[in-house]
């Protein structure tokens, strides 16, 4: 005997339709990863847990406006992206502003010992870093957005989000060779 587990669009349908109990599966599905996207932006997990609140609650009400354009995941990530955004700029999240900043070295190429440090412990480091650093790597590394995307979501300049990732890489590997963080 099959189990017959429905996919997102199934439930998606199922919950316009008025089944609450697809509500429940959908948050399930969905809820840890998008906990996770965004606690890498807000870093806080109280704000991560309000953030996923918030979103689930905006996305459950605008159902009938999903479009399956992309994947229920895909649209929900935009939301939780977005909403943790939104709380960053009201706790006053700054970014550098490009008038003010002198030019960049070039980026150099990482060696071998670079690759020895866990994502664990680079994830650790990451919570280190200022709201504007943080949040552009993570949208970048994690997230899996462009450069061009990212300036669009933070609206921000496009150098600006260049710089941002930059000076985060450059300041993360600062702290994990200062406080030696790497395995021996």
């Amino acid at each position: 005997m099959e189990t017959f587990i429905p996919t997102a669009d199934v439930l998606v349908r199922q919950c316009i339709d008025g089944q609450t109990s697809a509500y429940r599966v959908l948050y399930e599905r969905y809820s840890k990863a998008m906990f996770n996207t965004a606690l890498r932006i807000v870093n806080k997990t109280a704000d991560a847990e309000d953030v996923l609140q918030d979103s689930f609650t905006d996305a459950f009400m605008q159902l009938s406006s999903f479009e399956n354009k992309s994947t229920f995941g895909a649209w929900l990530k935009q939301i939780v992206v977005f909403k943790s955004i939104t709380l960053l700029k009201k706790q006053r999240m700054s970014f550098v502003d490009m008038e003010k900043v002198e030019d960049l070295p070039e980026e150099k190429e990482l060696d071998e010992t670079d690759t020895l440090y866990t994502v664990e412990m680079i994830r650790q480091t990451l919570q280190q870093l200022p709201d504007g650093y943080r949040t552009v790597l993570s949208l970048y590394l994690f997230e899996g957005y462009d450069h061009e995307e990212i300036s669009e979501i933070l609206g921000v300049a496009q150098s600006t989000v260049r710089t941002q990732y930059i000076r985060a890489k450059q300041k993360l590997l600062k702290l994990i060779k200062k406080g030696e963080v790497y395995e021996q």
